[in-house]
């Protein structure tokens, strides 16, 4: 074919306009943890450049998105070179890339049938880690492959990855992949939403938003998970895994959470259906996927047959294709949080969506419905954001008839008919009456909701018929309650108000910490209550704290810490407190006794120290009984300094704080019997 310049000139501005789009779409998923557009629509652009950069090789750029991988790192964070180059895997959409992939592999092997290892494509943020004599000493992002960041305290705060390895090995640098349960998002942003903050598209942006903050604390509260698959490093007397298998058989042995949730096949009509039962099952799983990855199990021959600059030849992911689904918004109604957020949510002609009927789709706050020009009577695209939560992808506006009306946010509450406002820096507009029937409602749901004060048998129906018939008037209440006005309630009866009085009185024994949580404080769930019961020795001593006290308890937050210092200011909150104690519901904290040298005493850690981590540091002082804490204050009993300590050092002198060494903490670790 003969390429005339005028079409050359074309081809070339098309190619220069798809990377430009691609970079934008790359920088707002990789930098910024804020995708514009579904991976779908970002797979398409990509291939159609692909497409024509194959068709046109003597155009491509060596700056082409194609050649890259990842985004920059964020000049917040330490740039850590990584071991290895975390590289990207090319795509395959249909069952017939995949066989395309593996004539290609047979080919460049010599063999034929070579087995596969396919393992599931868990949509997450890729993490390489080192160990240095069994002991976590480094965590980083991918960031462009080569370089990335350094989020090693941020990685620390994932539960199930191990500071220690079953085995001292002298150095062992892994890949694995950061991810967020379905459960811990639709948690996240279902609190998100109700205290007025910007949602998570999905659980990976969810979980790269969370491993990247500055604030270690915030990545605690955000329930990370993870898993390894992956060696780029390692030294050790024993050889290293010949196979993909092998391998994560030794990570696993070592102590490292893997997914051994994996296939091992050799040949395209195995690997074919197992690809087409996948897909349907997919969405039962625990955690987001969006296809499988599909590795040659051999590690020897994966480095005879190599890599482009991109990804490896060895390794190729399938990507299930988008579930969505067409139905039209046939009204637009206002639900009322428990924080008085006014919450806005499509009623959908029902549709089935991955496995599930939908019938309804929150539509967060007013920003949203405006940026995404959703009208009533509107044709919508629909998918579920995780398989978990129903959303509105785009309005099909090209089927528009006319009949379509714009909705507007009310300027009164619908449940009790109070103005509402929408505070300034705040996409939620919020019923500010306490006396709100809907507030109300959704509170005494919380409060004796399963993660809260469990008192099994008190449903919404039972909570709105004690509300109707004017039993209860708060949370109190409930304590308060007769079982001869009980049994006189519709649809209850005499054993009915006998057994609910008997869970209500089960529930006064609960934990502080679910009492916490229960109260319904802004921002505080049911790890901010376990930190609060576990900081205070009773909710006295939790509502007369300063909020120089709150602040200092690691894991809370600023932002938290200030709503707990706000909610015990009021006071309604503290009669309701009173009513509670006045009827027997439990009060006293969660702290634990621990004896040893430091026990008492709070640390604060700066600078460093030879031979020894500051995370090593902190895990000598909390066994021996002492609490370290990020900032200084009254409270702090000591300022462990190592060298190049910052400024914590003037603030301790200035507060009269003792000032330690290394070697003032053996001292004082010596004093113990």
């Amino acid at each position: 074919m003969n390429k005339k310049p005028e079409d050359t000139a074309l081809i070339k501005k098309k190619m220069v306009q798809l990377a430009e789009e691609i970079r934008f779409h790359n920088r707002a998923y990789y930098e910024q943890d804020a995708p514009i557009i579904s991976d779908a629509d970002y797979d398409k652009l990509f291939l159609e450049l692909l497409e024509l950069e194959a068709a046109w090789p003597k155009l491509v750029t060596e700056n082409s998105p194609t050649r890259k991988i990842g985004g920059a790192v964020d000049a917040h964070f330490t740039q850590v070179k990584h071991p290895a180059p975390l590289l990207s895997l090319d795509n395959a959409f249909s069952i017939g890339d995949v066989e395309a992939f593996c004539t290609r592999l047979n080919k460049a092997s010599g063999k034929n049938q070579l087995p596969l290892l396919i393992e599931q494509k868990i949509d997450g943020l890729s993490l390489a880690i080192t160990y240095e004599y069994g002991v976590l000493t480094l965590a980083a992002t991918r960031g462009d492959g080569q370089t990335g960041e350094n989020v090693t305290a941020n990685a620390r705060t994932i539960a199930a990855l191990p500071k220690h390895l079953k085995e001292p090995t002298p150095l062992l640098s892994v890949r694995g992949e950061v991810f967020m349960l379905k459960t811990v998002f639709a948690e996240l942003n279902s609190a998100r939403e109700e205290n007025g903050e910007a949602l998570f598209a999905n659980p990976r942006n969810a979980a790269a938003g969370s491993l990247r903050q500055l604030d270690a604390k915030i990545t605690a509260e955000r329930n990370l998970s993870i898993f390894l698959y992956d060696i780029l490093a390692y030294k050790d007397k024993q050889p290293a895994p010949a196979t993909q298998k092998e391998l994560l058989q030794y990570l696993d042995n070592l102590g490292l959470p893997v997914n051994n949730k994996y296939a091992l096949l050799s040949t395209t009509e195995d690997i074919a259906a197992y690809i087409l039962q996948y897909q349907e099952n997919r969405h039962q799983l625990p955690f987001d996927t969006d296809g499988l990855v599909l590795k040659l199990n051999d590690l020897a021959a994966r480095e005879a047959i190599g890599a482009t600059i991109r990804a490896p030849r060895w390794a190729i992911a399938y990507k299930c294709p988008p579930e969505e689904a067409e139905t039209i918004v046939e009204d637009i109604i206002i639900g009322v949080g428990r924080t008085g957020t006014l919450t806005p949510t499509a009623i959908l002609a029902p549709i089935k969506v991955a496995g599930s009927t939908i019938s309804r789709a929150t539509l967060h706050n007013e920003d949203m419905i405006r940026e995404k020009d959703i009208r009533i009577g509107d044709t919508v695209l629909i998918a579920k954001a995780g398989d978990v939560i129903p959303e509105v992808l785009r309005v099909l506006t090209e089927k528009r008839n006319g009949s379509e009306r714009p909705f507007v946010m009310p300027k009164y509450c619908p449940a009790c008919g109070n103005p509402v406002k929408r505070e300034q820096g705040e996409a939620a507009w919020r019923c500010n009456n306490p006396a709100c029937s809907a507030r109300l409602l959704e509170s005494l749901q919380h409060f004796v909701s399963k993660k809260a004060m469990d008192i099994d048998g008190l449903g919404s129906a039972v909570l709105q018929l004690l509300l109707d018939h004017g039993l209860i008037q708060d949370m109190a209440d409930l304590y308060y309650l007769e079982e001869e006005k009980l049994a006189t309630l519709p649809r209850l009866g005499a054993k009915s108000a006998a057994n609910l009085l008997e869970a209500i009185e089960r529930s006064k024994t609960q934990p502080l910490s679910r009492l916490i949580n229960a109260l319904g404080l802004r921002f505080v769930g049911e790890k901010g209550g376990q930190l609060l019961a576990l900081s205070f020795i009773d909710m006295e001593s939790l509502a007369q704290s300063s909020l120089e006290e709150l602040e200092a308890i690691e894991g809370l937050g600023e932002k938290t810490s200030q709503a707990v210092s706000n909610w015990f200011k009021e006071k309604e909150n503290l009669k309701l407190l009173e009513k509670l104690r006045l009827a027997g519901v439990n009060m006293l904290g969660e702290k634990p006794v621990q004896e040893g040298a430091l026990t008492g005493k709070t640390f604060v850690i700066s600078g460093v120290f030879p031979g020894i981590s500051r995370e090593q540091a902190k895990d000598i002082i909390l066994s021996a009984g002492g609490k370290v804490t990020e900032s200084i204050s009254k409270k702090t009993s000591y300022l462990l300094l190592g060298d190049n300590g910052g400024s914590k050092a003037t603030k301790a002198d200035k507060l009269g704080i003792a000032i330690i060494d290394w070697e003032g903490l053996q001292d004082l670790l010596k004093s113990f019997p």
